[in-house]
């Protein structure tokens, strides 16, 4: 079709996502087959690539943006806007689980972290006692500087017993068959047991190079 030289794309091809260090295709497909394309990046230079005329170019490229434009009989034709995303995939999954603490009291927050480093392509699951029950509040932070990872904090308002037991987060790699798995255990307490009797003021005074003493007994 003289008229319509590159085969409209869909949103969808316009946006492509490609893990560091693999190869991908900016689908420009021409309806002539026999048609000279030219890839250009966002600085109007030219980029060379192997062409397909059924799939586009194919090659290792930068993020930025690309179009491509070919010569109908003296008229030039551009495709649209194709914009490439590089996500940061590691092979392995480097995965760490924190919690500020792991004895609570009833009514208390509990706070559990799951850090992925160095991976943008990543689904995590979270396991714990008051999932069934929809329980729980979950956070991601996506940290690039000064390197990439992907927090997820699980928060527990008002914590009971029955959220005592095992806090497990499983990260699965998007598009390779590795997981990993994390947990911790947590305690709820219905109430405290450790009671502190402090022998001093709430505020003290000392002087310069004078020891002083702070006794507490716990009971």
């Amino acid at each position: 079709d003289p008229d319509m030289p590159f085969v409209p794309s869909i949103p969808e091809d316009q946006f492509i996502l490609v893990e560091e260090g693999d190869p991908t295709v900016i689908p420009c497909r021409t309806s002539d087959p026999n048609a000279q394309v030219t890839l250009i990046n966002s600085l109007d230079k030219a980029v060379f690539a192997f062409y397909d005329s059924k799939q586009g170019f194919i090659g290792n490229f930068p993020a930025g943006s690309y179009t491509c434009k070919t010569m109908v009989e003296g008229v030039e034709f551009k495709s649209d806007e194709f914009l490439i995303y590089i996500l940061r995939a590691t092979s392995q999954l480097p995965v760490e689980i924190e919690a500020l603490k792991t004895v609570y009291k009833t009514g208390e927050t509990i706070v559990v972290t799951c850090v992925v480093f160095d991976n943008e392509v990543v689904n995590l699951q979270w396991n714990y006692p008051g999932k069934v029950k929809e329980k729980g509040l979950i956070k991601l932070d996506d940290i690039k500087v000064p390197s990439q990872k992907l927090v997820y904090t699980l928060t527990i308002p008002e914590a009971s017993v029955k959220d005592t037991g095992d806090y497990e987060c499983t990260a699965r790699h998007a598009t390779k068959e590795v997981k990993e798995n994390k947990e911790v255990v947590i305690t709820v307490h219905d109430k405290g047991f450790v009671r502190l009797e402090p022998q001093f003021n709430p505020l003290e005074a000392v002087n310069l190079h004078e020891d002083k003493n702070f006794i507490v007994n716990v009971q």
